[in-house]
Order: C-alpha cells, then structure tokens, then sequence
C-alpha cells in the first residue's frame, strides 16, 4: 500500500512504538498527537488506514471518525483504554472497521492492520498478510495464529494443518488430500494420523473449533459463514 498510515495517539511513546513496528513491516506512516492534527493531515495526504486513539485533547476520537466517515471509507482501527462494551458498539456505529483494547500487543495491531490492508486493497499483492476468518487470524510471516486478539500456540504440524485448511476453505478435504498436502506425497503414515492432528487443532482453537467441520464418510472442510 503506498498511502501512508495515520498514526492519531497523544502519548509521544506509543505513537513512536506503533510506528516502529509498522515501518518494520514496509509501511509508510505519519503521525499525529490530537483530533484537529489528525484532521489536518487527513485532508492533506493520501491515507490508506487510519490507527485513532478515542481519548485526547481538543477533539476526541470519536469526534474524528465522524469527519472522516463524511469524506472517505478509508478502514478506521479504533485504539482506546476503553473496554466497555457501548464504547465499542458506538464506535462501530460511527463506522469503525477494527478496535484494539489498551494495552494491548503492538504485533497484534500489526496483523489487524495487515487484515484491514488486505480486505480494502485485495488488486495489490498482499499474498503473505494475515488471513483472517471469523477473527481467527493467521499470519504467514511471523507464523503467529491469534484468536480474538489472543495469541494461540500451535505445533508446527498444526499450524501447517490449519494453514492448509485457511487457503482450502470451502473446500471438502479428504484424509489422504490433506495428508499429501500437509505431510507431502512421499509419507506412508497412518490416515489416522490426520483425525489426531485435526483434534489437538480443534482443542487449541476452543470457541473457533466450529470452523473445522467433518464431513462423515469424506473427510473435513473449513466452512465459513456467509
């Protein structure tokens, strides 16, 4: 993406430690310490995504969505310390696309950004950004997998197995497909081997095991909801 970031956070650290880690992943940034410095920058560069603080001086997060929301759809992740669930309904009212809870992991701001960055620019070549289904994301480049914002630890057999069923969804997925296509066309196990990766997967996904289904008498699909 060649638009610029806008970083919208009144404390000096944070702005500088969300542009560090954007920058690291080839972003262009700029930034600005309140609402009315947001709106001036906004209105005079070209600005892909916007990261915006809710509480700061002069004009408050909020306040700036609604602006932008009358001149552009530009993907608004809103970054507060506010947790209440209004807040956040009120901010997806306003038209917000993404809330990130304070304090929260810079690296999962960065893989919402990278989600928001894939799903509003899909003609440009994002095929190494996270994929993200349901809010299960799944990175290809740190081999991170979150969950709500919550960061799950996979063996690499699993994640290669979830990777595999990410870019397979939809589709029926028989046990001897999946094993050449996670374990290659040279292994000789077990097919059972797959049903037991496949249920150490669904215990360490918890609430999104639901995306693994068993089709009995076939195999496995990753089904996604319409």
């Amino acid at each position: 993406m060649e638009d610029s970031i806008l970083i919208v956070e009144d404390e000096e650290r944070m702005r500088n430690l969300i542009e560090a880690y954007l920058r690291k992943e080839k972003f262009n940034t700029l930034k600005a310490k309140d609402g009315l410095e947001a709106i001036r920058t906004f209105d005079s560069n070209k600005i892909g995504l916007i990261i915006l603080d809710i509480m700061m001086p002069f004009m408050d997060g909020f306040d700036v969505c609604k602006y932008i929301r009358k001149e552009s759809n530009v993907p608004i992740i809103i970054l507060t310390a506010k947790a209440e669930e209004d807040d956040k309904l009120f901010g997806y009212e306003l038209g917000a696309d993404d809330y990130v809870t304070k304090p929260f992991s810079p690296k999962i701001l960065v893989a919402k950004t990278k989600a928001l960055v894939k799903r509003y620019y899909p003609d440009e070549k994002y095929t190494n950004y996270p994929i993200n289904i349901e809010g299960l994301i799944i990175d290809e480049l740190s081999h991170e997998v979150l969950i709500e914002d919550k960061e799950i630890y996979l063996s690499p057999k699993e994640y290669d197995l979830l990777l595999y069923f990410a870019k397979n969804k939809g589709i029926l997925l028989t046990r001897d497909k999946i094993l050449d296509g996670v374990w290659g066309m040279d292994y000789f196990g077990d097919l059972r081997t797959v049903d037991t990766h496949i249920k150490r997967l669904r215990e360490k996904l918890k609430q999104k095991a639901y995306l693994i289904t068993t089709v009995r008498g076939s195999g496995y699909k990753l089904e996604v909801k319409k």
